[in-house]
């Protein structure tokens, strides 16, 4: 009997090791640029309910919104080195790291959303986010941040020459930076998290986003003019650290590609039907909103000499096919 009892004692307690290693879950921590109510974070939660719901819960996903994680640059250099495992922020951010995607970037290349997505989403998409391989990443999909538009405090945006003198807040991607150069702003690049201080302390005069993130990141409070410009689309990469995807069996990796596009999807659904609702908040909020802007004028003046700069130094393959879908 002392022998049985000694047995069942060690059974038990094989039997807890074994049964809780069968539930064990791997964490995969999710980084991105946007407040809980932003588009980006409908993503991340579909994102998540995919991942999870597909994998049995062998995944369970940890969202860091708000760049909890690290600021643009830094949270992609975090998912190259394996601190982070998959990450979402603006094409922009990736020019330390795949330079190339700047394509995307240029102000007025895209006709409009259908023509974005048809370039983002098929073959030339795929295209570039296979550069990324090379960056120790695994481009998943591509996310979108949207058309941007033009806030400040000083005057209201009618024409290049109105942006003359304007300390204007811009992503770090040299194609926004020269065209706002040319247009006569002072183009300043920071991290989206930091802007909202800076342009109430006016350390910046005003920003470029598309409406929904002005409004879900509350410039409305701390500016006093809008033009709807739709100067430029951003994308948003979904990447994954290189080395946890290629250890993934295809089964696994399926399930992470799905899951993004998924989230893809939601994100950009969210993203469309708040547009109006944003605009609203933002009138709302006292902020003159200009729409119907000739914005002829902008792109006459940027679009082809900030091609050029690109095609200088990637050559013209990539714009070559993007034109070639309109």
């Amino acid at each position: 009997m002392k022998n049985f009892n000694k047995f069942l004692k060690v059974f038990i307690a094989i039997t807890a090791v074994f049964g809780n290693l069968s539930f064990a879950q791997t964490i995969i921590k999710f980084a991105h640029y946007g407040p809980i109510s932003d588009p980006v974070h409908v993503g991340a939660l579909k994102f998540k309910e995919v991942l999870e719901k597909e994998s049995g819960g062998t995944y369970k996903v940890e969202i860091f919104p708000q760049e909890q994680l690290g600021k643009g640059a830094d949270m992609i250099i975090g998912t190259q080195v394996g601190s982070i495992d998959v990450s979402v922020t603006g094409n922009p951010f990736y020019g330390g790291v795949s330079p190339e995607q700047a394509a995307l970037d240029i102000p007025f290349l895209f006709r409009n959303v259908d023509h974005a997505y048809r370039v983002i989403d098929g073959p030339l998409g795929r295209e570039l986010m296979d550069k990324f391989d090379a960056r120790g990443l695994k481009g998943l999909a591509y996310w979108e941040i949207g058309f941007r538009n033009i806030t400040n405090s000083v005057r209201p945006i009618r024409t290049p020459a109105d942006l003359k003198g304007i300390k204007l807040r811009t992503t770090p991607n040299p194609m926004h930076i020269e065209a706002f150069k040319i247009w006569g702003a002072n183009p300043t690049p920071m991290p989206i998290s930091e802007v909202y201080l800076a342009l109430n302390t006016k350390t910046v005069d005003g920003q470029e986003n598309p409406t929904v993130h002005i409004s879900k990141l509350k410039f409305q409070e701390v500016q006093k003019y809008m033009s709807v410009t739709r100067h430029a689309f951003t994308a948003a990469p979904m990447v994954m650290n290189l080395a946890k995807f290629k250890a993934l069996n295809p089964q696994q990796q399926a399930m992470f590609i799905k899951a993004a596009k998924e989230g893809a999807i939601a994100e950009r659904q969210n993203n469309a039907s708040l547009e109006a609702e944003s605009l609203a908040t933002i009138r709302r909020a006292g902020v003159e909103v200009i729409e119907n802007i000739n914005t002829e004028p902008f792109r006459a003046t940027a679009y082809e000499p900030v091609r050029k700069m690109y095609i200088e130094k990637f050559g013209g393959d990539i714009l070559s096919k993007i034109d070639a879908m309109k």
